[in-house]
């Protein structure tokens, strides 16, 4: 591997560490407090969503992928609501986390001249998640392999099924 890939994967592992960083905590408590408070116009789009941010993930999502924010009942909103949902079930990270870090990863794809849409990111890695059972998925470190193999060349269906083949370690974990 060259130089510049090795630096261009080093340089998406720190972005990546400093969103595992994002605070669980701050969600649970505003749940419990009831309170959200929107942080953003309702024509803004955020860099991303913040874990006080009012913003649906699924329109927010959508609105990236578009260029621009979308009406609530836009049909690309609700098709990104389906992928998130169906996402949601497999991983540990709530959706506000899964919707940023799905930005993230169509970032430094496009970076490398890699365009893939977000709802193939969440249904693709969704998937795998889902074949895994009960045993939920880490949708950052997901993200990350699949960065990995898209750098190694493999396109987005190659990179899904190295990701999809049973880890040998894990295989008897509870």
């Amino acid at each position: 591997m060259s130089r510049a890939g090795r630096i261009r994967i080093a340089s998406g592992l720190v972005v990546l560490l400093a969103l595992v960083a994002c605070d669980r905590g701050s969600d649970e408590r505003a749940d419990e407090a009831g309170a959200v408070v929107a942080t953003t116009a309702e024509g803004t789009l955020p860099a991303w969503l913040a874990p006080t941010d009012g913003t649906d993930p699924a329109r927010w999502l959508a609105g990236r992928e578009a260029g621009k924010a979308l009406p609530a009942d836009d049909p690309r909103v609700r098709a990104m609501a389906t992928a998130l949902a169906g996402a949601r079930d497999g991983f540990i990270e709530d959706p506000r986390m899964i919707a940023n870090r799905t930005v993230q990863l169509g970032q430094m794809l496009a970076e490398a001249g890699i365009g893939v849409g977000y709802g193939a990111i969440l249904d693709g890695l969704g998937g795998i998640a889902a074949e895994r059972g009960r045993r939920k998925s880490l949708y950052g470190e997901m993200c990350q392999h699949y960065y990995n193999a898209r750098m190694q060349g493999a396109d987005h269906a190659a990179a899904l099924a190295r990701l999809a083949v049973p880890h040998p370690v894990l295989e008897g974990a509870p």
